[in-house]
């Protein structure tokens, strides 16, 4: 019990604080950057011309490593990018932004997916209906379909939101000092393995079970709005 009220006490304390506030930040960055490259991907994949174009993309981002998809915009990317870009980016932070990046472009594959699937399942008429009342193909699919596409593929959603909620911990291998790089700083310090760990698990868990708890009421609220 005393390892840890050690762990649990300053300076290790701030620590863990520090690389779960930054976890969500970068959890609420890449939930709307992602869901609305996602979003963006899904209209752009029902033109016929731009289909073979995003499916490419995704199945990029399907099939290579999210760890990959990371280290490429860190150490890759840089080289490509203007010179005065690459020094802005070499003289701050920017292990933050990219990986906030990489996270999103690969969460907003399997958004579109998502949604993908979820727009299948509805009856042609519902867009057709949205046309012949006015709506354009951008207000059609924003104001009608994609949201009873984002219900009915919630769950699929939610899953996904979940496994990147949790890889947010891969971008410790370049040094973001999240959640998971958290618990290895202490580590390294305190060499209380076991504590450090089982505390990182417990806040994981935690946030885990929010996010599930806030989508099965959204799922909740949805069935009850269609009795």
């Amino acid at each position: 019990m005393g390892d840890f009220l050690t762990i649990l006490s300053p300076p290790y304390l701030q620590e863990f604080a520090n690389g779960l506030l930054l976890t969500l930040i970068m959890t609420a960055a890449f939930l709307m950057l992602g869901g609305l490259w996602g979003v963006m991907l899904t209209m752009l994949r029902m033109a016929p011309q731009l289909d073979p174009l995003v499916a490419a993309y995704v199945s990029i981002h399907r099939n290579v490593p999210l760890l990959v998809q990371i280290m490429f915009w860190y150490f890759a990317a840089p080289e490509f990018m203007p010179a005065f870009v690459s020094e802005w980016v070499n003289q701050r932070s920017s292990e933050i932004y990219f990986a906030i990046l990489a996270i999103s472009l690969a969460f907003g594959a399997y958004v579109s997916e998502d949604l993908r699937s979820g727009i299948r399942s509805l009856p042609p008429v519902q867009y057709e209906a949205a046309r012949a009342v006015g709506l354009s193909y951008v207000q059609a699919m924003r104001l009608v379909i994609i949201p009873q596409a984002a219900r009915v593929s919630l769950p699929a959603l939610t899953n996904q939101f979940l496994l990147y909620f949790k890889g947010t911990s891969i971008a410790s291998a370049i040094g973001t000092a999240e959640l998971t790089h958290a618990a290895y700083s202490v580590n390294n310090t305190t060499y209380l393995t076991y504590q450090t760990f089982a505390v990182a698990t417990v806040l994981y868990l935690v946030i885990s079970l929010v996010i599930m708890a806030v989508s099965a009421r959204f799922q909740s609220a949805g069935q009850e709005k269609r009795r």
